[in-house]
């Protein structure tokens, strides 16, 4: 399992080859990787994604040793970045290994169930007029509840 909150870009080649070269008893590997999204307007210029360190890391590892006691998987990559991004760039990413593609894909669906809702992240959409926080969504909660 790996963790890992940062402000740099990640490289999500590298990183998706480097995870599937480590499974050696792995019949599946899922990734997700997240994008910034412009808003409706296209108006987006900067989204900043604040958190407190420690608390977040901790927050991942344990959401991720959870998916690894409801699945199968065997192994874990969770990253996900902070700071300021442009519509395009990625925000996080999430990689799940099984012996069986069902429980890497609902472990990861999971994951990214969890990072949407609960995660100790903090969002605020800037654009040249406003900068507003992200509100959390019913879907997203509804989506996080039929785990």
């Amino acid at each position: 399992m790996r963790i890992l909150v940062q402000e740099d870009a990640f490289d999500l080649g590298a990183e998706t080859e480097a995870f599937t070269k480590a499974q050696e008893t792995a019949g599946a590997v899922v990734t997700f990787t997240g994008i910034v999204r412009n808003n409706a307007e296209g108006t987006l210029k900067t989204m900043r994604i604040e958190h407190y360190p420690g608390m977040t890391e901790k927050a991942l590892t344990k959401i991720a040793q959870e998916a690894s006691e409801r699945w199968d998987i065997s192994d874990t990559l969770v990253i996900h970045r902070h700071g300021d991004m442009a519509p395009g760039e990625r925000i996080m990413m999430v990689a799940t290994a099984s012996k069986h593609r069902v429980h890497a894909f609902e472990a990861a669906e999971f994951l990214m169930d969890f990072l949407k809702s609960r995660a100790p992240f903090w969002k605020k959409e800037i654009t040249a007029d406003d900068a507003e926080w992200v509100a959390a969504k019913d879907s997203d909660e509804d989506a996080l509840n039929r785990w």
